[in-house]
């Protein structure tokens, strides 16, 4: 069985090349455009990993990561803040909410995959 990834982001084409890198590394992806289902979606698809955009249309990046953490089920589950916002206070806002990492947009096609191993751990990635 694969390694399931969540994917949290509201723009098509980033959902897209994210999907298109992590699913030739092995893992199968579950997308949602917005943050506000993240948890029911997570409980059901068990993720090692949680992609999180930052701003989302209903429900944003940090709103939804606390819904994670006040989950216990959902609370251990890694979640990578991924956004295009790099200014410094902002990166300070996303590491002051508990991200586990920060990964700017757009993405480095290679260290972003390995980002996403380091943060998946000891699963069977790749076929």
């Amino acid at each position: 069985m694969k390694p399931v990834i969540l994917l949290v982001e509201d723009n098509e084409r980033n959902r897209k090349l994210v999907r298109t890198v992590l699913e030739y590394r092995g893992y199968e992806i579950v997308e949602l455009e917005d943050g506000e289902l993240v948890v029911e979606t997570a409980k059901a698809c068990k993720p090692v990993v949680v992609l999180m955009d930052i701003e989302l249309p209903k429900v944003d990046g940090i709103t939804a990561l606390g819904m994670l953490r006040a989950d216990p089920e959902t609370a251990p589950i890694p979640v990578a803040a991924v956004t295009a916002s790099v200014t410094p206070s902002e990166r300070e806002r996303v590491a002051a909410a508990g991200f586990n990492v920060y990964i700017a947009k757009p993405i480095d096609v290679s260290t972003f995959a390995e980002t996403v191993d380091r943060l998946a751990g000891p699963v069977e990635a790749g076929s």
